[in-house]
């Protein structure tokens, strides 16, 4: 059972089932208390319709609603546009229903930075940001999108996959909003404690904290004139001063300068990154604090997520960086007194559905061992390193120095992976795009004939065959993320306001839970894999290895 649902503003909405026919418009006073009754009324719960996600999920969570599954009308829209190589157009419900219309489509609206997190704290269902023009009667327009949505994945070559791809990113989108508002367990003081120990005591606002602003000094005597470090032009300059001109500040670059003022930028640069990104200031605006029992101050990040925001369908964030949190930060993440963290790790994700989706029997043997890349190595004079590298060349497409002979040795041992990122390869470098397992699309490269015929053409030319030779295997792995998140939110057993996954990124998931329901966690996440696996690539012998732990911090 499907069932539209749009929300009126004021804490209520209209609610429509739909079957062969939409049934009867229901009005509702109190929206989050009828979506609680209907998911609690049916053997199975229904398939919640909706605009967007983002707009009416945050404020059923907020009231304590939980939902099983939904329909993103704005997410799956997404889908079907970058399906036809139309990535970038409006994906707004107002933009599919002017699409079905024929009428001006509009842009689709700018969501403020942060919002959707508790700390935007936005009256219950207060935006409308269908784009619909005024007057436009939103749940019959939801209805019809739904339904023009459904008879457009069923025209598809393989409907099933891009059906199981919408369901999967839509589930995305219900796991995102959670664990915004849940937030991902982080102790004030001890971030506090790491910043101290790195960069010395908080300066005043303005001012940089001890420790950068003794390198700077340092840096300035090195050079023998005044050098302001966060100024790329500065740094330059003083380069050339030294007798070492350099056309970049990258690190990369700095590097390979033989110069004592090196290693003294590479450090500023190091922790200016931090203090910048991740400082007191970072600390403020995203973690928000609470006294807990044993009256220590505990807190949560609250990240605002972004399903599908990069194209290969990896998640983004619109700040916080949720995504990126420095290793050395890691030791703030730690589990409420009488709860703990259960951590999952896939490692090595990439390489393992390489083999699943090329069927390439060599490679899913080794596959199907616990270290891929230990098997490999028996080939390359059990060096697990070099094993490590010829895989990843395949996949990136490195073709210098240490990298070719081991991709000769990969090509010889895996014929049919190779070819497989290979034709990727030679479908992007004549312009083409191509497709992940369950068909998400990459996006088909602007002005191409006049790109590859100019100066440069042949350097842009195989730049976007790596892009393409590893988005088959990178946009697929995203996909095993998000299988994996779908079918874990289902497997957990009931828990306190709180509990449950707290933290996603690329190929980790972590869970913050009650001690006593550790256990129970630990299966949910075996049980997911196991799904996982059989969902996407059916009998495969190619293990996803994920090791569940069970810890208090994850640093």
């Amino acid at each position: 059972m499907r069932i539209a649902v749009v929300a009126d503003g004021e804490g209520g909405g209209w609610l429509q089932e739909l079957d062969e026919a939409p049934g009867p418009i229901r009005r509702v006073g109190d929206l989050a208390a009828a979506v609680r009754e209907a998911e609690r009324a049916r053997p199975e719960p229904p398939r919640w319709v909706w605009s967007a996600g983002e707009d009416v999920y945050p404020d059923l969570v907020r009231a304590g609603v939980r939902v099983s599954r939904c329909h993103d009308a704005a997410l799956t829209e997404a889908l079907l546009l970058g399906y036809h190589a139309r990535h970038g157009e409006a994906s707004s419900l107002g933009a599919a229903w002017a699409r079905l219309h024929r009428l001006p489509v509009p842009e689709d609206p700018v969501r403020p930075l942060g919002e959707g997190t508790t700390h935007s704290q936005p009256a219950l269902f207060e935006a409308d940001r269908s784009t619909l023009p005024p007057g436009t009667d939103r749940l019959a327009a939801l209805v019809e999108v739904h339904s023009d949505q459904l008879r457009r994945l069923a025209e598809l070559p393989d409907p099933g996959r891009m059906r199981l791809l919408a369901a999967v990113e839509s589930a995305g989108g219900l796991a995102a909003a959670e664990m915004s508002h849940d937030g991902l367990p982080w102790r004030p003081d001890v971030h506090d404690e790491i910043l101290t120990g790195l960069l010395g005591p908080r300066p005043p606002s303005g001012q940089r904290p001890p420790v950068l602003a003794d390198l700077a000094a340092r840096i300035s005597e090195a050079v023998g004139r005044e050098v302001n470090p966060d100024s790329p032009a500065q740094v330059l300059r003083a380069m050339a001063w030294v007798g070492h001109p350099v056309d970049s500040t990258r690190s990369w670059v700095l590097e390979r300068v033989d110069h004592p003022v090196v290693p003294l930028l590479l450090r500023y640069k190091e922790l200016s990154r931090l203090h910048s990104a991740n400082g007191w200031t970072w600390l403020d605006t995203w973690v928000r604090r609470r006294t807990g029992p044993d009256g220590r101050t505990l807190g949560r990040f609250h990240p605002d997520y972004v399903v599908g925001g990069v194209v290969s369908g990896r998640w983004a964030t619109r700040g916080g960086g949720a995504l990126q949190i420095p290793r050395s930060l890691r030791g703030a993440v730690r589990a409420d007194p009488g709860w703990v963290l259960v951590r999952a790790d896939a490692g090595q994700l990439e390489p393992r559905v390489l083999a699943a989706v090329s069927g390439d029997d060599a490679l899913a043997a080794a596959a199907a061992e616990e270290d891929l890349y230990a098997r490999l190595a028996v080939h390359v004079g059990g060096d697990r390193d070099r094993a490590k590298i010829g895989m990843l060349s395949a996949m990136y497409g490195q073709t210098s120095g240490d990298a070719a002979p081991l991709l000769a040795t990969m090509r010889r041992l895996y014929p049919r992976a190779l070819e497989y990122v290979d034709s990727a390869a030679r479908t992007g470098e004549g312009g083409g795009i191509v497709r992940s397992w369950l068909g998400r699309t990459s996006p088909a490269p602007t002005g191409w004939s006049a790109a590859v015929s100019g100066p440069g053409g042949e350097r842009r030319r195989r730049a976007q065959g790596r892009f393409t030779r590893n988005f088959v295997v990178q946009a697929t792995a995203a996909e095993w993320a998000l299988v994996l998140l779908a079918s874990l939110r289902q497997r957990l057993p009931d828990m306190p306001e709180g509990a449950g996954i707290v933290f996603f990124v690329h190929d980790e998931v972590v869970l913050h839970v009650p001690a006593d329901l550790a256990g129970e966690a630990v299966r949910a996440v075996a049980e997911a894999e196991a799904t996982t696996r059989a969902t996407l690539f059916g009998d495969t012998p190619v293990r996803f290895p994920l090791a569940p732990v069970v810890t208090r911090n994850i640093g």
